[in-house]
């Protein structure tokens, strides 16, 4: 529950301290008081986004506390799940909102994120406000109500993993079916590509060699004049070279017997010898495989002209990069080629998500119906206690076409307020004050499920009064005897239900007005719902009928 409630420099509030009780109070006081500024704070300590125009003039910063009892609600998990210190007594949350626009939020002291603050807060208060009777109207708004009352939660939590699953999936498939119907396009331009230099018999060294075969050629006649030069030299009959260095050996060899250093030079003469001799023989066996060949020569030329085109063509400049694009046309040609085994598998594991998706979401169907039957008859109940004895009301479901984040049902709030009037959807049928009666009871059959520690009713009497607003005090005070409820009321019906009431009002100064909020004695209770009742000017008839009121509500 809410024991306390700080704010200090926030709208027209400069200091304000509110200590809050258990069970049903009331908060009162003339329209523009400032009623909503101190929800608006309490809206803000919870993790509601405020701009940096709702700090007062004067100041740089607004502060806003709230503590907490949280001792029955079994909040353990959510603070060690994100890492806050659990206080159960004391659990304080706070905001500060400065000049600059930074804003700050913190729970026991440990800085925390506007996120996980806004989590919390969803489990601490339900904050029901004038707009939110449009909720009724809503149909994701209804079905949330349907999902409290079956306590679908933690089916719900598993669904939407599938869910997600699922989505995940569909997207995957829907990427792959496009990126592959994309190639497909290509594909033909990708096989010819592939196809033309994979004829091509590239090999990694080839143009090099060519490109030398093509110069040996085009250079024949000089190559093998040269040669015909060369040997005529080595081994010419008479002033060979080849034939001097053998003279040469056999004069250094008849030296031998009278000159040592003549075994060496007669050794190296035969040695060279030996090697001019098989120089000659490899330039003549050279000269004659040297020839002119015009057809060799068109051959090279057309294979070369053929790798050089293929290399401007794909803007490379080796044969090894010509054979790097055709490995790659390769893997795409395969990837292409595998696109139907993988979109086959993609498909197949969709297939068996949407089953379990549409079984999950058949049993959440299920409870969510069980649930709504279990309810109609006694919201009928509730609103026929509050003066509303034609009522007629009825949870429509209709099959969704496929699985949305919430399941595959659509849930539709049926109402008649009126005898022989058709169910029509609320939204359709129903007036101001039927939809606050319809709403009060929705919120009272709700509150048990949702375990919340603390409501608050922002004027949910708009638009009712008399009887049928005792009556919905009523169920108020009776909601308080298992939960924290504040209503912010204008009828002293209500008013006069609370164990506590509240008075909100303003107060000038000479520098500015500021609101204030206390709490009132019996004597200014009385004085304050007798206003209520008569008006600025008191009469001893609205007194007594205040006094009344008050000794004949309070339980």
């Amino acid at each position: 529950m809410l024991k306390s409630l700080s704010i200090r420099n926030f709208v027209l509030i400069d200091r304000l301290n509110i200590e809050f009780e258990d069970g049903f109070s009331v908060m009162t006081g003339e329209t523009g008081a400032g009623k909503s500024i101190i929800l608006g704070a309490l809206a803000l300590v919870l993790g509601q986004r405020v701009d940096s125009k709702s700090i007062q003039a004067h100041a740089e910063k607004c502060v806003v506390e709230a503590l907490f009892d949280l001792s029955a609600y079994r909040l353990e998990e959510f603070f060690s799940s994100h890492d806050l210190e659990y206080d159960a007594r004391n659990c304080i949350l706070r905001r500060e909102l400065h000049r600059s626009g930074k804003s700050r939020a913190f729970v026991n002291d440990t800085p925390a994120s506007l996120s996980v603050i806004k989590s919390l807060g969803d489990r601490l208060i339900d904050i029901h406000s004038q707009h939110q009777n449009l909720l009724l109207a809503d149909t994701h708004f209804q079905l949330n109500v349907v999902d409290v009352m079956s306590q679908t939660g933690p089916l719900l939590k598993t669904y939407g993993e599938t869910y997600n699953r699922y989505l995940s999936l569909s997207a995957q498939l829907t990427a792959l079916v496009e990126k592959a119907a994309k190639e497909k396009e290509e594909e033909d331009y990708l096989r010819f590509q592939f196809e033309e230099l994979k004829t091509a018999h590239l090999a990694e060294n080839e143009q090099t060699e060519l490109e030398q075969e093509w110069d040996t050629l085009t250079h024949a006649e000089e190559i093998k004049l040269a040669l015909y030069k060369v040997t005529s030299l080595l081994n010419g009959d008479e002033q060979g070279a080849v034939r001097m260095v053998k003279e040469s050996a056999s004069a250094m060899a008849g030296l031998e017997a009278c000159f040592p250093k003549a075994v060496e030079y007669a050794e190296r003469l035969r040695s060279a010898c030996i090697d001019l001799n098989d120089l000659s023989s490899e330039m003549e066996t050279l000269k004659e495989d040297i020839e002119y060949n015009p057809e060799r020569m068109e051959w090279v030329n057309s294979r070369l002209n053929t790798l050089y085109s293929l290399q401007q063509k794909h803007h490379v400049s080796s044969v090894g990069e010509l054979m790097a694009c055709r490995d790659a046309f390769d893997g795409q040609l395969q990837l292409i080629d595998s696109y139907e085994e993988e979109i086959a598998s993609l498909t197949e594991q969709q297939a068996e998500v949407y089953r379990h998706l549409t079984a999950q979401a058949a049993e959440i169907s299920a409870m969510r119906k069980k649930a709504a039957g279990s309810v109609e008859q006694p919201l009928v109940q509730r609103m026929m206690q509050l003066g509303m004895t034609n009522t007629r009301f009825k949870i429509e479901f209709a099959d969704k076409p496929r699985p949305s984040a919430d399941g595959m049902d659509e849930i539709a709030f049926l109402f008649s307020a009126n005898r022989n009037e058709p169910l029509k959807p609320v939204a359709q049928t129903a007036s101001g004050g039927e939809i606050s009666r319809l709403m009060l009871c929705v919120k009272a059959m709700i509150a048990g499920f949702a375990a919340l520690p603390t409501i608050i009713f922002d004027e949910i009497d708009t638009g009712t009064s008399g009887d049928i607003a005792d009556r919905m005090a009523g169920i108020m005070q009776e909601l308080g005897q298992r939960m924290q409820v504040i209503a912010i009321t204008h009828l002293p019906q209500i008013a006069a239900r609370g164990r506590v009431q509240y008075f909100v009002y303003k107060q000038d100064t000479d520098e500015r007005t500021y609101t204030r909020i206390r709490r009132l004695d019996e004597a200014e209770r009385v004085h304050e719902i007798a206003r209520m009742l008569s008006g600025a000017t008191l009469t001893d008839a609205s007194v007594a009928n205040a006094k009344e009121l008050l000794n004949g509500s309070i339980k």
